[in-house]
């Protein structure tokens, strides 16, 4: 069934696409202004790959990457790939108090950083190799150590040693099977402890196959990216963009760098978040050149489906996890305004399954858990066995989110599942009164939680983002809630602010019960 996106073994994409198309853009990172072609960017990949391999890395190794993006951390997701190690990517963003516990879980076998990250990457190692892929800096003989000093030596030195001082070798091409771990992604962590998810050659192929055949991308496309390759929504694009002959355009996050990038170098596509994407039409146009922005990381706000489609923009919210190696379900381009709520229909090889809390199927229309199945999941977490088996169930994996199916096989998210509130006995769905709140022409955004109350069990709660230079008052609120919800479901206490939100865009709610856990019902 699944021959079609997984062959019986293959050898790295990159030096394939390399051969076949040698003068095609391979990355245009409009932040340092450098474009190389596939060609070019293949013999940094071989030169980087060989120095891997004179440090005695090889098959079935882990390789962490802790570097801001760009055309270095490209070259160095190939590279991984090349010498057959798998690839464990870090967030920059991360302290050395949370990269600390997460690279002794990862088991690495050498850490790559650069001159932004080298320190935390040496604090936090411990007795795993650190090398930098920044050139090293020119050293005066004051510059040289005296060996009194513990920070100016040893691991102390905030200096990692340069891979570029490394003498390549050469080493043997491996074959992968399909069932090798490709990368390991930690979860994105917005409530209790990350898991470390394995995605195989066969997960990643497949997802790009099935993305590829909903979005209609093409050899030749110009595919924008501000997003970071330490989660799946940046480091899909790197592996597709090899896949289809496609360009990845490397763009700033902030959204005057984002809209200058993609309008310069003429983009067919670009993955975003929510945020982003409002920030960014409130920047100005999109290029013409646009045939689908691709929204992720977190619910796209039927408004800013409603606003794209206003505007010409062909917006495709996309609904995914790292288990499945990014999209589950995503609206093909044109389709979003006649459902500005739902996140398209599941993708080609991918099977979605609602079910209730004993695993039985529920009939169309009535909310359950979504599970998911397909060459797009996951095998489990490394080395977590009983995190694996808790995941899946008859239906296949466990995704945590509610939503529900229409006629039409469209999915609707509606929330997390352990995101239930129980106030008095009464269940209330939080994605509903959030959903409330944000019909609220003057609501950006809202989120729902439950907080502790010693009489009720939880009370409702909401932090709720006005639009812009708007005054929100709660008394409006209020009588807008009271007006469709249920007494038990009205929130109890409110506040306005912005919502905090994790990488990948996604709200942090755990620092949303933070910020409403001080405010007087």
């Amino acid at each position: 069934m699944y021959l079609a996106v997984a062959p019986r073994t293959v050898r790295d994409w990159f030096g394939q696409r390399a051969r076949l198309s040698p003068s095609s853009t391979a990355v245009a990172d409009a932040t340092s202004g450098r474009t190389v072609t596939y060609r070019e960017l293949d013999r940094t990949v071989e030169r980087l790959a060989g120095r891997l391999a004179a440090e005695g890395v090889c098959v079935d190794h882990h390789v962490g990457l802790l570097v801001e993006p760009g055309v270095e951390a490209v070259a160095a997701v190939h590279a991984t790939m090349r010498v057959g190690a798998c690839l464990v990517p870090f967030s920059a963003r991360l302290t050395t108090n949370e990269l600390t516990p997460r690279i002794d879980r990862a088991d690495l076998d050498v850490l790559l950083c650069d001159g932004s990250t080298a320190e935390r990457s040496l604090a936090s190692a411990g007795d795993v190799p650190v090398r930098s892929l920044s050139d090293p800096p020119e050293e005066s003989p004051d510059d040289e150590p005296d060996g009194d000093d513990p920070e100016e030596n040893g691991r102390g030195d905030t200096r990692a040693d340069p891979l570029a001082a490394t003498d390549p070798r050469p080493f043997d091409l491996p074959e992968w099977d399909p069932e090798d771990p490709l990368v390991m992604l930690f979860t994105s962590g917005t409530t209790g402890r990350p898991k470390l998810v394995v995605l195989t050659v066969k997960n990643v192929l497949a997802s790009a196959a099935a993305s590829a055949f909903r979005l209609g991308t093409l050899p030749g496309d110009r595919w924008a990216s501000p997003l970071a390759p330490s989660s799946m929504g940046g480091l899909a694009p790197v592996y597709r963009t090899t896949l289809y002959g496609a360009t990845l355009v490397r763009c700033p996050t902030d959204a005057e760098g984002l809209l200058a990038a993609m309008t310069d170098h003429g983009a067919t596509g670009v993955s975003v978040v929510p945020t982003m994407l409002r920030r960014l039409l409130d920047a100005g146009d999109p290029p013409d050149s646009l045939r689908f922005v691709l929204v992720g990381g977190a619910p796209t706000p039927p408004e800013l489906v409603e606003r794209c489609a206003d505007r010409g923009v062909p917006v495709c919210p996309t609904y995914g996890m790292t288990e499945t190696a990014s999209q589950i379900a995503t609206a093909a381009p044109g389709e979003a305004p006649a459902a500005p709520n739902s996140v398209g229909r599941p993708l080609l090889f991918t099977d979605v399954t609602v079910v209730d809390d004993h695993g039985d199927v529920v009939p169309t229309g009535t909310p359950g858990e979504l599970a998911v199945s397909g060459p797009t999941v996951t095998p489990g977490y490394y080395e977590d066995p009983a995190a694996t088996r808790a995941a899946f169930g008859t239906s296949g994996l466990l995704t945590g989110d509610v939503g529900h199916r229409d006629e039409a096989g469209r999915l609707y998210v509606h929330n997390r599942k352990d995101d239930r509130i129980v106030t008095g006995g009464q269940n209330v769905d939080p994605g509903e009164v959030a959903a409330v709140l944000r019909e609220l022409p003057t609501v950006r955004d809202a989120v729902v939680v439950g907080l502790p109350d010693e009489e009720w069990g939880q009370r409702v709660a909401a932090l709720v983002e006005p639009q812009p230079g708007v005054a929100l008052d709660a008394g409006t609120v209020e009588a807008h809630c009271r007006d469709r919800l249920a007494g038990y479901k009205l929130p109890r206490v409110l506040a306005f602010d912005d919502i905090p939100r994790t990488e990948s865009g996604t709200a942090g709610r755990d620092a949303v019960r933070e910020r409403l856990a001080g405010e007087r019902p």
